[in-house]
């Protein structure tokens, strides 16, 4: 195991957002995000438009954390990239700029799960859960019950069979014509209307696992059948349509983190990922505290979305095992570290 000091240079660009930060002996000094609006027009994310924007993006953003950080290239003793999972072309971008880096100041190279750095993510700041500990890990590609036995054991003990509930917040999004990123437009909308206002049908899956595609259906063959009755059925009930859904999608993912809780007998339960943003999500996490007695840990929003200060945090503990990956290794777009 490494003692000796460390501040690492970590960079992130899995998908959309290009960012940079700095981390020196597990306290974050700099986390800076730059989110590429060019998307917004076509409605999600352009694989091309956006590796683009990393190439235009990473040299800037690097450049602004190590300076909030006040450090110089020089003091760094390693560099930490994301691997995986992703889009190819936007983590070629990371991975290609971390390893000019680690050659060029002969620092060692560190490669981080993209899902494992969610997780970690609960380490940057206090309070923070103790192992083993439960974490809900969901966002626009994953839907996992992780549970957390170290910082690098982790294990999936119940999934998404087929969509992803960001996934799901978003096509919904689209089917009531919200612009992307449609997920937190729902989410604002549904924070004035009434969850109890419609009912959707739902897949029914045994165990731990979760499937989306269900809901999906019945929101869109809902909306169909009420817009025959009253083309503006949508405007007129935006508010109330908006609550129903995320009522409806939490109440799913609440349902079977508890039903974890019950097998494990862990009380420790966390959020991580994209949708972990979610307002009615935290605020549902923050009622089961009572509700079952959990002790509950919800990130701060910065750290929810896909940000460089929790690819940082891993690659400390990484660092700290001398864990380092060689030049030769690349990005992987379907990684999975998870056991």
């Amino acid at each position: 195991m490494y003692s000796s000091p460390c501040t690492i240079l970590a960079i992130e660009s899995s998908c959309d957002d290009t960012s940079a930060a700095i981390i020196k002996d597990g306290i974050m000094l700099s986390n800076i995000v730059a989110t590429q609006e060019i998307h917004r027009k076509y409605g999600g994310v352009v694989p091309e438009l956006a590796s683009r924007a990393h190439q235009q993006n990473i040299v800037p953003v690097v450049l602004a954390a190590l300076e909030n950080a006040n450090i110089v290239k020089n003091d760094l003793k390693a560099v930490a990239y994301t691997q995986g999972p992703g889009l190819l072309g936007s983590l070629l971008v990371g991975c290609s700029f971390a390893k000019s880096l680690s050659l060029a100041l002969s620092i060692p190279l560190i490669a981080v799960d993209h899902m494992q750095a969610h997780v970690l993510a609960h380490f940057i700041e206090d309070p923070k859960p103790v192992f083993p500990f439960l974490c809900l890990t969901v966002s626009g590609g994953h839907t996992q019950i992780v549970l957390v036995e170290s910082a690098l054991r982790m294990k999936v003990i119940g999934r998404t069979i087929d969509d992803a509930v960001g996934e799901a917040f978003d096509k919904s999004a689209k089917m009531l014509n919200l612009p992307y990123p449609g997920g937190p437009l729902v989410d604002k909308l549904a924070q004035t209307g009434n969850p109890l206002a419609y009912k959707f049908s739902k897949t029914q899956v045994e165990g731990l696992n979760f499937s989306f595609s269900g809901i999906k259906t019945s929101i869109l063959y809902f909306l169909k059948a009420n817009i025959a009755i009253d083309p503006d059925f949508i405007q007129k009930n935006l508010a109330d349509i908006c609550a129903s859904i995320q009522s409806a999608l939490i109440n799913m993912l609440v349902e079977k983190l508890i039903k974890a809780v019950d097998q494990t007998g862990i009380k420790q339960v966390a959020i991580a990922g994209g949708v972990s943003a979610n307002s009615g999500l935290r605020t549902r996490m923050q009622s089961l505290a009572f509700e079952k007695g959990l002790e509950v840990f919800i990130p701060k929003l910065e750290y929810c979305t896909d940000n460089a200060g929790m690819i940082a945090m891993a690659a400390h503990f990484k660092f700290q095992e001398g864990i380092f990956e060689d030049l030769n290794s690349g990005p992987n777009p379907r990684l999975n570290s998870f056991v």
